[in-house]
């Protein structure tokens, strides 16, 4: 009998005296699809990093285990060996896309600097590969893309780069932490197809992390379910999926988005209203030649009321994070902007900046929005000393610790810095620091995509409650239908900059008439 491709065995992984995993044993063998999964926190992400030893080491240690990848324990490798196995036999593709590209180099480079390092590509050679690539993941304009850099890209578009980036020195093992977490249901769909495509091609193992527990339906032999660092089932994923035995799995497993919102108050009044909208870009041209421009939202109006969640979907690079921004005057448009009736469109630095405390957002990646260099407190307080000076330090203090106790964390980790949190806490955080300035509406550009399904459900639940206790008016952009469907009063589908179809939740979701819409549906609810 062959060895199995990647062994672990008792392993443990420890921060100073904090055991963040115990004794955690699974094999994964050549061709093979084991799917991780566990709620934020669990030890997910930090057992796949220590295959690679990408963990902060020396703060991070083993006190025991082996991680062994073609019979060879990494946990003893030099770091010599472990760059030549690091994107090459093995490769990762990161949760966070935005913190993991480098914001000063292109598409190009970074995808290139793979071909060059493990695979000694040059020059044209190297354009053609990563042209290729961007075509293999989705980028229909893949030409045009390979001079943009990551802050010029959506997110289901970064991430789609970092899956080039992986897949380009065509690994034995692929490691995928939420890779599909940014990327709408459609794309979703063709990059599972994707990576099922080239496993069989390439005989290649794939170890991935999620919170979605449709993906490990459809994409997974075996899975293995964390709770706490430890590994509490495992099995065949259909077996575990028709007959789960502990207590956490069948928590997952029964954890979905339901209900709907209270219905809205037709008589509230209008707090947003935005007339004929539209953001354009200047490409990238050659010297001397006129300017191009990229539409990104094309005339787009809209309206919200006091206490109403608008929900706005659509693929990844449709415009709808754009328009966010747009609407909350963070990004130059044309077109008008009314705020409680009153026109906000012409206004500029100081009087805008008056008015800040009233529009906030919570953005899709916190852990990049979030300064690591300032502790909980401090990221939380920040808007306080810009928008209320005259506070004292312990007014200031009582506010911070009102917030945590609002999205349920505990006061007493003020004090920390944001990487000694979950992804799902650090989420709540972002919230905290939202909610502390009393906004009158809030973005939410998909707040709850790198959340397991039941902290999902929680964080569905805290917004209502929040909706409802502070009057709040909520622009809800996300990829997931199911929990756009769970929140929202009315929606807008997006493509290609424009509105494509709008109304009511219950409308849209009972009887889509664009064959776009249909298409998002379909792709959603047969995943």
């Amino acid at each position: 009998m062959s060895l199995p491709l990647l062994s672990i065995k008792d392993l443990w992984v420890r921060f100073g005296n904090f055991n963040a995993v115990k004794g955690v044993n699974f094999d994964l063998n050549h061709g093979e699809t084991m799917a991780l999964v566990g709620e934020s926190g669990s030890g997910k992400s930090v057992t796949a990093l220590s295959i690679l030893k990408l963990l902060p080491y020396p703060q991070a240690a083993h006190p025991q285990g082996e991680i062994r990848f073609k019979g060879e324990n990494l946990l003893d490798a030099s770091n010599e060996r472990l760059r030549k196995i690091r994107g090459d036999e093995i490769s990762m593709i990161f949760q966070e896309p935005m913190t993991s590209l480098n914001p000063l180099h292109t598409v190009e480079k970074q995808i290139g600097e793979v071909l060059t390092l493990h695979r000694h590509f040059k020059g044209s050679q190297i354009r053609e590969r990563v042209i290729e690539l961007l075509g293999l993941v989705g980028f229909t304009d893949a030409h045009e893309r390979l001079q943009s850099y990551p802050h010029q890209l959506s997110g289901g578009q970064r991430q789609r780069v970092m899956i080039a980036m992986a897949l380009a020195t065509e690994p034995s093992l692929l490691i995928a932490d939420e890779p599909t977490t940014a990327l709408d249901v459609t794309t979703q769909a063709q990059i599972l197809e994707l990576l099922k495509i080239l496993q069989q091609k390439l005989n290649m193992a794939l170890l991935l992390i999620t919170h979605d527990l449709s993906i490990v339906h459809k994409m997974a032999k075996k899975v293995v379910i964390m709770q706490k660092g430890e590994c509490v089932e495992a099995g065949l994923t259909k077996s575990v999926f028709k007959n789960p035995q502990h207590p956490y799995t069948q928590q997952l497993l029964n954890a979905e988005p339901r209900g709907m919102t209270k219905e809205l108050d037709q008589k509230a009044p209008i707090i947003l209203d935005a007339k004929n909208l539209s953001v354009r870009f200047v490409r990238k041209s050659a010297l001397f030649s006129p300017k191009a421009y990229f539409n990104a939202v094309k005339d787009v109006s809209l309206q919200v009321r006091q206490g109403e969640t608008l929900g706005i979907v659509g693929e990844s690079g449709s415009g709808k994070t754009t328009l966010a921004f747009a609407l909350l005057r963070l990004q130059e448009s044309e077109g008008e902007i009314l705020l409680q009736g009153n026109p906000i469109h012409h206004l500029k630095n100081k009087s805008l900046r008056a008015l800040r405390h009233k529009l906030q957002i919570v953005f899709q990646d916190p852990f990049s929005s979030l300064s690591p260099r300032m502790t909980i407190a401090e990221i939380i307080g920040e808007g306080l000393k810009i928008h209320h000076p005259d506070l004292s330090f312990a007014q200031q203090e009582e506010l911070i610790i009102e917030s945590l106790k609002e999205v349920s964390l505990d006061p007493e980790t003020r004090h920390r810095y944001p990487h000694e949190f979950s992804g799902g806490q650090r989420q709540r955080i972002a919230i905290a620091r939202a909610l502390i300035l009393k906004p009158q509406i809030l973005v939410l550009d998909e707040p709850t995509s790198a959340l397991d399904k039941a902290i999902q459900v929680e964080v569905l639940e805290l917004l209502r409650d929040l909706q409802v206790k502070h009057h709040l008016t909520y622009i809800f952009i996300s990829h997931d239908l199911k929990i756009i469907r769970a929140i929202s009063h009315h929606v807008l589908v997006m493509r290609q900059g424009s509105i494509v179809e709008s109304g009511p939740t219950n409308v849209i979701y009972e009887n889509p008439q664009h064959p776009y819409t249909q298409a998002l549906f379909k792709a959603a609810f047969e995943l």
